[in-house]
């Protein structure tokens, strides 16, 4: 049985699920064929996980350790932060940073930088450290694994007025709002990955080389800021065709290399660390990573987890999705990433499709109420509003944010926030403010501003609706 869907008729499909308030549980629809990409197939912004003989996820018994001097990231950089004298590609092994001259940034932290002999050279009290670290000091000396980074979910796909369009702004907007985490779907075609959505034929985001430049371009000119970037391999193909792209557009030159297989949360370095050796993008994939073969692109579910993928209950259950079967224990060792971006489910004649619920984008971004992201990452660490935001927080605490401890909650919050329409929410950036409650730092930076759609756009949805509902009458679905 094969499925055919006219663009138009997506269109119509998302007017429908914005005027849906009524939120059901998916039932995935099993379609024949020889590859779970076109069996399982994500629709105008919706995706059903991935199925078939060729979905695996990788399990590790015992800890690889990785040498540092067998594979070359791409060509030097020199663009590093320059942080009291220290050279990014050396080895850092004291706890503390001394400014070597007056005008040099200061980072301190576990793994700062430390005069050439690795001890420090006063013992005069350090300085408190002014330089920011994705936009604060408080995370110079943190753990990458014990901070709440928002992610944007399908990063490239921007497009007004199209389905599957997934964010208002371009990548460049999202760093410099303050995205973190950049997720998007890449497919292969002639020979070229390209981001696209589902198919290229209902949105093309342009070329990975070009998606990767822009962010390489972005980190040579930010050096205190760490991104991670996490790649939807959606034809599975070999995780070797991969480097070229990331190599041609100087991705790869920042790429982190890990120093084992695969990372615990209590493995992972400080921002400050990744900054001084000038290893600030993270690179993970979903399926057919190879750290063996390319340790800079690590395998995304040995190391992380995911809660329900592409949710359709607003409650947003933070229970582990993929990778499956895990025990909590093995979960709680890894991070881990909340999908909270909603969708509604659609039948027709018998088939479900998703489409992103984006009339709710107010409460599913919002910082407190029911379905909002605030109450949901409270919810995964099974806790009220964390104290330090009440001090902190731009708004009022409500009572609708206070949760019990659940069953389904863990001991700290999601690592990656992942979002639709990042700039949408109960006010502009209150996604930041969520993750900042949860960093406990206090968000007041300017951000996007509500996208509002034009009433030409509103127009020319309206009429690619209309024609897409005479298709459906005409030939919207066939079926064999």
């Amino acid at each position: 049985m094969y499925l055919f869907i006219p663009v138009g008729l997506l269109l119509a499909l998302q007017v429908h699920a914005q005027s849906s308030s009524t939120s059901r549980s998916i039932s995935t629809v099993t379609l024949s064929g020889t590859r779970s990409l076109t069996t399982s197939i994500p629709f105008g912004g919706g995706d059903f996980v991935p199925t078939g003989s060729h979905v695996s996820y990788l399990s590790y018994n015992t800890t690889i350790t990785l040498s540092s001097t067998t594979y070359t990231r791409g060509a030097s950089n020199s663009s590093a932060a320059s942080i009291s004298g220290a050279n990014p590609n050396s080895s850092i092994t004291s706890t503390s940073s001394l400014s070597t001259s007056p005008t040099a940034t200061l980072l301190v932290g576990t793994n700062a930088a430390s005069s050439s002999n690795g001890t420090s050279t006063s013992t005069a009290p350090e300085p408190t450290n002014t330089q920011a670290c994705n936009n604060y000091p408080e995370l110079c000396s943190r753990s990458y694994s014990n901070i709440t980074f928002v992610a944007a979910h399908n990063s490239p796909f921007v497009n007004a007025n199209n389905v599957a369009a997934n964010q208002d702004y371009g990548v460049l907007d999202q760093l410099n709002d303050g995205i973190r985490m950049l997720q998007g779907q890449t497919h292969y075609v002639d020979d070229t990955i390209y981001y696209c959505h589902t198919s290229c034929a209902i949105l093309n985001g342009g070329s990975a080389e070009a998606y990767f430049t822009n962010v390489s371009n972005w980190l040579a000119a930010n050096p205190y800021d760490v991104v991670t970037i996490l790649i939807g391999n959606g034809d599975f193909i070999d995780v070797g065709k991969f480097t070229a792209p990331l190599e041609s557009s100087g991705l790869s030159r920042y790429a982190y290399i890990p120093p084992k297989i695969p990372m615990a949360r209590s493995d992972w370095p400080t921002l400050a660390s990744l900054i001084l050796h000038n290893s600030r993008a993270i690179i993970f994939m979903d399926y057919q990573a190879n750290q063996k073969s390319v340790p800079y692109i690590l395998d995304e579910f040995s190391q992380m987890w995911e809660t329900p993928f592409s949710p359709t209950n607003e409650s947003f259950p933070c229970t582990v999705d993929r990778p499956p079967g895990i025990s909590k224990a093995d979960a709680e060792n890894r991070l881990y990433m909340a999908n909270h971006n909603l969708n509604t489910e659609i039948n027709l004649l018998g088939v479900s499709i998703l489409v992103p619920t984006t009339v709710k984008l107010n409460t599913t971004n919002a910082v407190s109420g029911f379905g909002s992201l605030g109450l949901a990452a409270n919810n995964c660490v099974g806790m009220s509003f964390p104290l330090s935001s009440l001090f902190q927080s731009k708004v009022p605490i409500p009572i609708t944010n206070i949760s019990a401890p659940k069953t389904d909650s863990w001991n700290y919050p999601p690592n990656f926030l992942l979002v639709d329409y990042y700039n949408r929410g109960s006010y502009p950036g209150s996604v930041f403010e969520v993750a900042a409650q949860h960093n406990n730092v206090t968000y007041n930076r300017k951000c996007c501003g509500s996208a509002v759609r034009s009433a030409a756009g509103r127009a020319v949805v309206m009429q690619a609706s209309i024609i897409g509902l005479l298709s459906l009458l005409v030939t919207a679905i066939t079926i064999f």
